[in-house]
């Protein structure tokens, strides 16, 4: 009976292999609702395309994205609280051994989840979408009807920006504002009525009248800890760092929604929640490495955005390689390709062409060989030094900016100067003090010593001699000989 027992792999592996599973179904649950959306996109453009009125038929990518951005924000917004009560329980079939490694599993578990959820929509308008839907004579169709979407003539770093813009601004106006204060009112009123059914009406008037403070604490709703603070702050550090290169306004809204937001939570922990137990904590824990990832993370993906997203690497090749007089002049031209419509697939032909004489060639966006190049509609030179370049962006720009992070780190001291010195100096007082306290008690044992060899020679000797004797004795102590007391603490005290 007083034996421990402990948990063994065969105990724990049910829990793993349930942590992993669901793990990744519902990582693919957040991929397929983003394949849903796009399939919404896709259909919806084009029965928006079919449209008699003139106007619908004109604000067809408008209507698409804004809604589609819509969707997103709400479908993100339901799995997160789903995510967060999955993470707990999955973390609890785990049985960790401690609170603190409970706490740093259920904080991975969820920032992994939430993490995806939150970014997936914009990692694929900024990096997959427009980028395979083939080419003329050959697109690549879903549900063998429809065509994949395609970015807008300017490229996707607009819709990027609109994505971005409306999925942070949703989030940190419903989730972080509405949720924070709203859910723990529901939650007391909720509370408040179910004891009013369950417990007996009691008859003192006066505790009716005059409720104690005990009582009001009560009503409010326990503290559940920091990690959904937390939480909130590492998203919306996602948002404002990963993509900011497309949406410049991010740490603006970011601080605007922190200043109203350190009200909102002061409130809450005021008037709506218990007062939470405190607990000594060395650092921020687990949270450090998940922002110092962060961090790296989006020196890179700003890179691609940069680089891939936008047209700035093909401008620039532009206007240094191929350009004629060193001007923009001529590059929509440059980055247009040709194509022979007689090659289109019987049943993919235009519809009411809108020119009146038959088109024989049409252009496109994109780098390939024209049709009567012997390797027609492959990838052109062009193509491949604009993806070299790309590349080379990508490596430089990243290189650059760690070493500038490192130089900033290393010229700027994690202790201001000033605090050093006085760290300096108050551990100076303090050895001070401590060797003064040493050299009183030194003094202390010197004089118990002396008291009892002056008490021993006056046992054994009397009168004058026994005078003389000790008085001998003083000024033989007091010039410090060699291994006498004073000069041990003389030596003592200069160590």
């Amino acid at each position: 009976q007083h034996e421990k027992e402990k948990l063994t792999w065969s105990d724990r592996m049910p829990g793993y292999a349930a942590n992993f599973g669901l793990i990744l179904f519902m990582i693919m649950l957040t991929f397929s609702a983003v394949f849903g959306v796009i399939v919404y996109r896709i259909t919806t453009a084009a029965a928006l395309s079919f449209s008699t009125n003139e106007a619908t038929r004109s604000n067809v990518r408008v209507t698409v994205t804004a809604t589609a951005v819509i969707i997103n924000l709400v479908v993100i917004l339901i799995l997160d609280e789903i995510y967060g009560a999955v993470a707990k329980w999955l973390t609890e079939i785990e049985i960790p051994k401690t609170e603190k490694t409970f706490e740093e599993r259920l904080i991975l578990k969820a920032f992994l989840l939430k993490f995806v959820n939150s970014y997936a929509p914009i990692f694929y308008v900024a990096f997959f979408k427009g980028r395979f839907v083939g080419r003329p004579g050959r697109y690549v169709y879903v549900f063998e009807g429809y065509r994949m979407e395609e970015c807008a003539p300017g490229g996707c770093l607009m819709e990027l920006c609109i994505q971005l813009s409306i999925i942070m601004l949703g989030k940190q106006l419903i989730q972080n504002n509405l949720f924070e204060i709203g859910i723990p009112k529901l939650k007391k009123l909720f509370r408040k009525l179910k004891d009013e059914r369950t417990e007996p009406k009691e008859m003192d008037t006066n505790q009716a009248k005059d409720p104690q403070q005990w009582d009001l604490d009560y009503i409010l709703e326990p503290f559940t800890g920091l990690t959904p603070e937390y939480m909130e702050m590492i998203i919306q550090f996602g948002f404002v760092t990963l993509f900011v290169a497309s949406f410049p306004l991010a740490p603006l809204f970011a601080l605007l929604n922190n200043i109203i937001e350190v009200r909102l939570d002061a409130k809450k922990f005021v008037t709506e929640l218990r007062r939470p137990d405190t607990v000594r904590a060395k650092d921020i824990g687990i949270w450090y490495n998940i922002l110092s990832g962060i961090g790296k993370l989006s020196v890179i993906i700003n890179a691609f955005v940069i680089a891939v997203t936008s047209d700035f690497i093909p401008r620039l090749m532009y206007q240094y390689a191929y350009s004629q007089n060193g001007t923009m002049h001529g590059f929509i031209n440059h980055t247009l390709s040709y194509f022979n419509v007689s090659h289109l697939k019987a049943g993919t032909q235009p519809q009411n062409s809108p020119f009146a004489q038959d088109v024989l060639f049409c252009r496109f966006k994109d780098y390939r060989e024209p049709p009567w190049s012997p390797n027609q509609y492959e990838f052109s030179k062009q193509y491949w030094a604009v993806l070299s370049a790309r590349l080379a962006f990508v490596i430089l720009f990243q290189n650059l900016v760690m070493f500038l992070s490192v130089l900033v780190d290393w010229m700027i001291p994690d202790i201001p100067k000033d605090i050093s010195q006085q760290i300096k100096k108050e551990k100076t007082v303090l050895v001070d003090f401590f060797l003064k306290e040493e050299h009183e008690k030194l003094k202390l044992i010197e004089s118990f010593i002396m008291r009892d060899k002056q008490k021993h020679k006056s046992g054994t000797k009397s009168g004058t001699k026994s005078r003389r004797s000790r008085a001998a004795s003083f000024s033989q102590f007091s010039r410090s000989p060699k291994g006498s007391f004073t000069s041990f603490s003389s030596q003592h005290t200069v160590v």
